[in-house]
């Protein structure tokens, strides 16, 4: 699966090229532009939340979704500081989030959070970029892809 935050209204050629193949594809918020959605639905099904940025009347996305894939439940949401449930204890191996535009990976109490970074216009020294997760590799290992 193909893993995106922050895109804050740029969608990068890039990231569309490192994103096709994808069986399915996270936003974890900060779209910024509805047409980003689109042109991701293009490449594979689409998983998206609401970020603190998506606040205009075309942004109807949750604040939280779950994604049923190959046999995982991954729970997705925008500022993991309001994770308000033991992603474990509901039965969550997985959990995506965005909105610190760092790019990160820990396992948790057997939980795998990733945070893809951000691939929009760049902020700071912060890197941008995306990851991927192959579902069906076993131990999962996210890899980040630079823009």
């Amino acid at each position: 699966m193909g893993l995106i935050s922050d895109t804050h209204g740029l969608l990068r050629e890039e990231a569309l090229a490192a994103l096709r193949g994808s069986r399915a594809i996270i936003h974890a918020g900060d779209v910024g532009d509805p047409a980003i959605l689109g042109r991701l639905r293009e490449i594979a099904p689409l998983h998206a939340v609401r970020g603190n940025v998506d606040t205009e009347p075309w942004c109807r996305l949750p604040e939280v979704a779950v994604a049923e894939l190959a046999g995982s439940s991954v729970y997705v949401l925008h500022d993991l500081e309001t994770l308000d449930i033991d992603p474990a204890a509901s039965g969550f191996p997985i959990v995506i989030s965005g909105h610190t535009h760092q790019p990160k990976v820990h396992w948790q109490g057997g939980v795998l959070f990733i945070n893809p970074g951000s691939a929009g216009p760049k902020r700071f020294r912060l890197p941008v970029c995306l990851a991927r997760l192959d579902l069906l590799k076993i131990p999962w290992q996210p890899e980040f892809v630079p823009l």
